[in-house]
C-alpha cells in the first residue's frame, strides 16, 4: 500500500513537496511551482498554514523504507 511521507532526499525545506511529488509520481518541480503559485494567489498566510500543517501530520519517510 501506497503511503505519503514527507521526504528525506529531495527537500528544500521540509520535504513536503518533495514527498507530494514522490506520492503521486510526477516532477517534485510541478509541486513546487503549483505549491508556489497556491501562495502567491492565496495571499501568503493560507499556504503557509497549510504547508506547517502538512510538517506537522505527515511523517518523514524513514531512512531504510524504499517505497
Amino acid at each position: 500500500m501506497k503511503r505519503l511521507y514527507r521526504s528525506r532526499t529531495d527537500r528544500k525545506i521540509a520535504g513536503v513537496c518533495g514527498g507530494l511529488a514522490e506520492y503521486m509520481e510526477v516532477d517534485p518541480t510541478i509541486v513546487r511551482l503549483i505549491a508556489i503559485l497556491i501562495l502567491i494567489f492565496t495571499g501568503f498566510v493560507p499556504m503557509i498554514f497549510i504547508y506547517l500543517i502538512a510538517c506537522l501530520v505527515i511523517p518523514l519517510k524513514k531512512r531504510n523504507s524504499s517505497g
